[in-house]
């Protein structure tokens, strides 16, 4: 039986993030995928990719952003028509006998995919001129409930009577051996 897991976008290609500038985050963000994707690898688990949204919408030149920002119909059905594939690819492997799913793995924080956390404020409107702009961007903080992408995709997954079916974990969650006992 082929293991696979549904993994965010990023955790393969780091190249589609917002650019960090804070190299210890950095570091341990690497650190834990290197390690989380590795075992994966050596236990020779498929890997499926999911789609980006934030990239696929606005490039890699984008400002880091935050999930009230993307939790408007536009960005929700853009969620939709990019996961619509990956949901029928998981529907497959779930009618298999040959396959066993063993989840979608995604990265707490992201105002996407975040699982567990994402990363919210009250951010609009222009920089320019802006009173107050340390203070807008220090209101930025971390509430317990899913990224916008994440959010959609358990809406798709319940639709399709897959919730119960499929593990929807963190990467960067406070417990990272849970997400790495996925793959081990």
């Amino acid at each position: 039986m082929k293991k696979i897991i549904f993994l965010s976008h990023c955790i393969l290609n780091t190249a589609s993030k917002v650019v960090l500038y804070n190299q210890r985050e950095i570091d341990a963000e690497e650190a834990l995928r290197l390690k989380f994707v590795s075992t994966a690898l050596n236990n020779g688990i498929q890997i499926v990719q999911l789609p980006c949204p934030e990239f696929t919408l606005y490039g890699s030149r984008r400002w880091g952003h935050v999930s009230n920002q993307f939790d408007n119909p536009f960005f929700r059905q853009h969620s939709r028509k990019i996961l619509e594939p990956f949901i029928q690819q998981l529907k497959e492997y779930l009618s298999n006998d040959s396959f066993q799913v063993l989840g979608i793995v995604g990265i707490d924080g992201s105002p996407s995919c975040g699982v567990d956390y994402t990363c919210e404020a009250d951010w609009y409107g222009s920089f320019e001129g802006r009173q107050g702009l340390q203070e807008t961007l220090d209101s930025a903080r971390l509430v317990n409930r899913k990224g916008i992408f994440m959010d959609v995709l358990t809406e798709m997954l319940k639709e399709e009577h897959l919730d119960g079916k499929v593990i929807v974990r963190s990467l960067y969650a406070e417990e990272p051996d849970k997400c790495l006992d996925l793959v081990r």
